[in-house]
């Protein structure tokens, strides 16, 4: 083992070419080239949902701001993501996760062990509502793990390696490279009394930069206050759902005809009330005033091979900048 560690520099190579083959495989193709910037906006994973997909990868997406890299959610696949971006998943510092979904932190534990393997040396500090708690559960996920590394060797507990952060809305996280705004959304609409009710909340996310700004909405219904946030903002990466599309997908697979009237009922509403439409993403980026949009968490289609583009056009009858379909690791 000390000999592996004492090699970790030839080790990475490898480990970057393992990444590449496992996991969801990219589209080196779909990547597009932005011009150098100071901050630049690399969509890892585009997909909505916890289908696994074939084609996308889970919620997340790379700040990359004077070097210095912010990761906005953590789903599946994550760490290969960054990699095949061309960045050291080591240097992710910050992340900023907008709510507890699966489809947006199924990915945090692998990043954060890969981290710790791979002896990142500084604490990587995760912030979000009822992170502290998602943090503790990936921790007490890969106790076993780290019982077995620190016999072998390893002596910086994972404890001392990662700090969950539980945020209220405001700013959140500032230094010379961002300044990071919240406000909790509508996503998470629980009734007084329920187990989760003031326990968890969802958020969206601005990021101030020394040269752009970027806002991101994470999940939600329609938002006055997620409006106010993105306000004159260079790009807003917004969700978007369309619920007849992902009832004919789940009736196809009969995923939808497995529920009660009831579940039915309740998923319906949820879909309506908690997240938003390509009618309301184009009112949405009207009313906030932004420069340009990208649409992302993308829900599975009952189409083969949509390019969703019906969204944009939907979204640009209310709003007259540009609107660009996310794929996976493009970058702006």
């Amino acid at each position: 083992m000390r000999a592996f560690i004492g090699s970790l520099g030839a080790s990475l190579g490898l480990l970057g070419l393992s990444l590449l083959g496992c996991g969801i495989a990219a589209d080196a193709a779909t990547a597009q080239s932005a011009p150098p910037a100071q901050a630049q906006l690399i969509t890892l994973g585009t997909a909505g949902g916890p289908l696994p997909r074939g084609d996308r990868a889970q919620s997340s997406n790379l700040l990359v701001v004077n070097g210095a890299l912010y990761l906005i959610d953590a789903g599946g696949s994550v760490t290969t993501r960054v990699v095949q971006s061309g960045n050291d998943f080591r240097k992710v510092g910050k992340i900023f996760i907008t709510h507890p979904h699966s489809d947006h932190t199924a990915g945090l534990a692998t990043l954060m062990v890969s981290q710790w393997e791979y002896q990142r040396a500084e604490t990587t500090d995760i912030y979000g509502g009822g992170v502290e708690a998602l943090v503790k559960g990936a921790l007490a996920y890969l106790t076993p793990n780290a019982e077995i590394r620190w016999a072998e060797g390893k002596r910086r507990p994972m404890e001392e390696t990662f700090k969950g952060h539980d945020i209220a809305s405001g700013v959140v996280y500032q230094d010379a490279n961002v300044k990071v705004t919240a406000v909790e959304n509508t996503h998470f609409q629980f009734k007084p009394g329920t187990p989760p009710y003031g326990k968890y909340k969802s958020f969206s996310y601005r990021f101030d930069t020394p040269g752009r700004s970027f806002v991101f909405t994470g999940d939600t219904g329609w938002s006055d206050a997620v409006a106010e946030l993105a306000k004159g903002a260079d790009v807003l990466v917004s969700e978007v759902t369309e619920t007849d599309d992902v009832i004919a997908l789940m009736k196809r697979n009969g995923a939808w005809q497995a529920k009660t009237p009831a579940e039915q009922d309740g998923w319906i509403r949820h879909m309506h009330e908690e997240h938003v439409t390509p009618d309301e993403v184009g009112k949405l980026a009207a009313k906030a005033g932004v420069k340009a949009v990208v649409i992302s968490h993308l829900s599975p289609s009952p189409e083969p091979n949509d390019d969703f583009h019906r969204y944009a056009d939907t979204a640009k009858k209310h709003f007259n900048g540009p609107v660009t379909i996310a794929k996976d690791l493009m970058k702006f």
